[in-house]
Parts: structure tokens; C-alpha cells; sequence
């Protein structure tokens, strides 16, 4: 249940440090859930009812009923959200053998995250990849002094587990990765890779969501990439857009996303070393939020990483969401796994199971205190574990973002403050 207090607590030490790198009015007071330094890794240091907290604001009396407005809408978004989930993930996880072998250490995916070494899942792309352009079409952004293509090409993503290769090589259409790229005639530009949502892969809703028309008028160029199972991406015998991502347990979203990760390091290889771009951030939203921050523990020639209401633990995430909680809960108790057993299950994945590799001047989040569909709680843990970097919280939820302009112009100001943009605007925006 969402909780807040109308006036922040001057005497509350430890809130007045939490609150140093937050750039919005609402101001988050629940203290950090986990200790990023403990010994034991994150998804067994983290309370198992984690799932079931709920976070605690300070905000003016407007900003509350935005939020106390838009929970209820979040709920419903969430619902139809988790259905669609349950249809994906629980008929590949019926069997109680495939449950337990979710988390098992023989888990060549549960080793890679207790490593800690992100290149054991996610290693470095080969070399030589042919990138085909195309003259981009249909009613997207039409750059002033500049040019649209499609960009694709064949993704060279191997799965992790062997097992898996053969069932990746028949999809065909989930080979080939498509982008929409944006660019400046007179030169190569700095450039924004934004990464879109689960089943929300139309590019002509993520140049909006992301605002990337304002952002190539502050003179950057701009990408729009596809997540794997998504767009054009999809699978044909997919019932929609991304069901594959999840499809076949944890294994196939594990392996998602890391052809999601080699794909995405194929394109910044390509930007900075064949197009001469400059400097190369990240932004994504939800799905694409929590491969942002991953990007960041992966690719060292990043720039800047903003995650947009990211998740961080899928294992709480599907707890927390209905009905695929209720059936995971039943399921895991008839396995005889626990929680922490789930949270393994995608840990390998999860970007708190590995160092940034960015200054956390660098690093950016943008979160909803309204939010049901990717709760608070996740953009505060990987708030913590990127040692307090900038956050903004806006009195919204998953879809509606009140509060917009002002973290826009906060992700312009990190990017103008880091060399990124060089804006006169940038600095006196109010």
C-alpha cells in the first residue's frame, strides 16, 4: 500500500544523505534494504518478504494525489500485464523438476552471477559484423539538417547454454536486429541509444516516451534499438510482441538478455569505431530500463547510463505481481525452492550481481513513486548499489509520467555535466 508524509523530517540524518543525489520534489525516505558490501550475494542478502515492502515518500499535497490517483491505474495496467506473463512463463515451468533446476548450482547461469565477472555471460561481440543501411520510412521523427536510416543486421549471439542453441537458431526473424537511427548532415554527433519496454516496441511511441526529437534538436543523434522477441523481431508464431523474451523459463529470459547485450555492444562498436561517433549513453524504459543498467556493467566505452523505471529482481517482480505470484508461490513451495531460489534464477541477469563500469556522475535513474508494474523498490536498490548516483522520483506510475519536463531537462543537465551535450541551453533551462 503506498504510504507518504506531507513534510520531510529535518532531524532525520540518515534521509538528509539519502536525499543529497535526489533531483525532484518527492523525496524518497525508505533506508537502503540490503548492504551492497555484504559478503553473502544480493538475492540471499535480501529479506525474502522484500517483495511485499512497500516504499515511503515526502511530497506537497498536489504531487500526492497525482500519485495516490494514478496507483489505482497502475494496478490495473499491472494485472493485464501479469496476465499476459502467466500465459508466457508458467506452462514452460509446470513441472516441478524444472523448477528446481532453476537455481541449482549446477546453474552455469547462477555461476556467472555469483562470479560477479560480467564477461562470463556477457562477453564481447566478434568483430567484422556487416551492417546494413537502409533510407528509413513511415510517420517517425523526420530530423531537421539531418537524416533517418534503418540499420539491421545479423546478430552473432551464441546462447550461453549449448543446450538452448539450436532451439535459438530456428528464429529466424529474432536474428536479425533492426534500428532506427537519427543523424545530423555536418558530422557525427553524440549519440542516445533508447531501448523500449516489453511489448511496447513501436518506434514511433518510444520517440515520445523518450522525448528523442527535443534531444536531437539539443544536437544529438539518436537510435532506437529493438529488444530481441520484439518488432520485426517477433517470432510469427508469437501471440505478441515479446512473448518470447520470457517464453521457456528463466533460462530463455536469461539468454534474451544477453543477446540483448551483445547486440546492443555490436551497434556502440559500430557508432564509435565505423561512424566515428564521439560518445555513445543509453537510456530504457522498464524491460529496456533494466538493459540500460546491464549495458553499464558491460560495455566500457559507454558514455551514460539513464534506466527509466527499471527492475533489477524479475524473481520479486513476478512474486509481487497477479495472478503469477499466487501460482509462482504455489509452485515454489511444491519444488521445495525458496524465494532467494527464484531471485537466482534471473540474478545472472540482474545488474546488482555486477559493478558499474561508469563513475556514478554517469549513471542516472528516473522512477515512479506511483508505480505498480516495475514498484520503487527496484530503482532504490539499484539506486543503492550505484553507490547514490542522481535519481529523480515523479508522481506517476508505469505509463503516466507526470513530472516529464523537469527529468528530462535533469537527464540533459547529467549529460551536459559529463561532456556529453554542449548546451548553453542546457544550463539555464529552469
Amino acid at each position: 500500500m503506498y504510504r507518504a508524509t506531507l513534510h520531510l523530517e529535518p532531524h532525520a540524518e540518515g534521509l538528509r544523505m539519502l536525499s543529497e543525489s535526489v533531483t525532484s520534489r518527492v523525496i524518497h525516505r525508505s533506508p537502503p534494504t540490503y548492504d551492497v558490501h555484504a559478503k553473502n550475494p544480493w538475492w540471499e542478502t535480501l529479506a525474502p518478504d522484500f517483495y511485499r515492502s512497500s516504499e515511503q515518500f515526502e511530497m506537497g499535497t498536489a504531487d500526492r494525489l497525482k500519485v495516490l490517483s494514478t496507483a489505482a491505474a497502475g494496478e490495473a495496467f499491472k494485472t493485464c500485464a501479469s496476465t499476459l506473463l502467466a500465459a508466457t512463463i508458467l506452462p514452460s515451468s509446470a513441472s516441478t523438476n524444472m523448477l528446481r533446476s532453476w537455481s541449482s548450482g549446477e546453474s552455469r547461469y547462477l555461476e556467472a552471477a555469483k562470479s560477479g565477472d560480467p564477461t562470463i555471460l556477457f562477453g564481447a561481440p566478434p568483430r567484422g559484423i556487416e551492417i546494413k543501411t537502409s533510407k528509413a520510412w513511415g510517420p517517425h521523427f523526420r530530423p531537421k539538417n539531418g537524416f533517418r536510416r534503418w540499420l539491421r543486421f545479423e546478430s552473432p549471439y551464441k546462447p550461453f547454454d549449448p543446450a538452448l542453441r539450436r532451439k535459438y537458431a530456428i528464429e529466424d526473424r529474432n536474428r536479425v536486429v533492426h534500428s532506427l537511427h537519427w543523424r545530423h548532415s555536418d558530422k557525427p554527433r553524440p549519440t542516445i541509444i533508447g531501448i523500449h519496454g516489453f511489448n511496447a516496441d513501436p518506434f514511433m511511441i518510444n520517440q515520445e516516451l523518450f522525448a528523442l526529437p527535443w534531444f536531437y534538436e539539443l544536437g544529438c543523434d539518436v537510435l532506437l534499438f529493438t529488444l530481441p522477441f520484439h518488432g520485426r523481431r517477433r517470432p510469427k508464431r508469437s501471440l505478441f510482441s515479446g512473448q518470447h523474451f520470457f517464453m521457456g523459463g528463466p533460462g530463455q529470459v536469461n539468454e534474451s538478455f544477453a543477446q540483448s547485450i551483445c547486440d546492443l555492444r555490436v551497434i556502440v562498436r559500430h557508432l564509435l569505431d565505423d561512424l566515428g561517433v564521439p560518445k555513445v549513453g543509453v537510456t530504457g524504459i522498464s524491460l529496456g530500463g533494466n538493459t540500460a543498467a546491464l549495458l553499464a556493467a558491460t560495455e566500457p566505452r559507454l558514455h551514460f547510463s539513464i534506466p527509466n523505471v527499471p527492475v533489477v529482481s524479475l524473481g520479486d517482480l513476478l512474486l509481487e505481481w497477479r495472478p503469477i505470484g499466487d501460482i509462482l508461490q504455489w509452485k515454489l513451495k511444491k519444488a521445495g525452492a525458496s524465494i532467494q531460489d527464484l531471485r537466482a534464477a534471473f540474478a545472472a541477469v540482474s545488474p546488482l550481481s555486477y559493478p558499474s563500469l561508469l563513475p556514478k556522475e554517469h549513471l542516472f535513474i528516473i522512477a515512479g513513486a506511483a508505480d505498480r508494474m516495475a514498484p520503487p523498490k527496484h530503482a532504490r536498490l539499484l539506486h543503492d548499489h550505484w553507490q547514490q548516483c542522481g535519481i529523480h522520483w515523479f508522481p506517476g506510475n508505469h505509463i503516466l509520467h507526470f513530472d516529464r519536463g523537469n527529468y528530462l531537462r535533469e537527464m540533459a543537465r547529467v549529460m551536459n555535466s559529463i561532456g556529453f551535450l554542449d548546451d548553453d541551453r542546457i544550463a539555464s533551462a529552469a
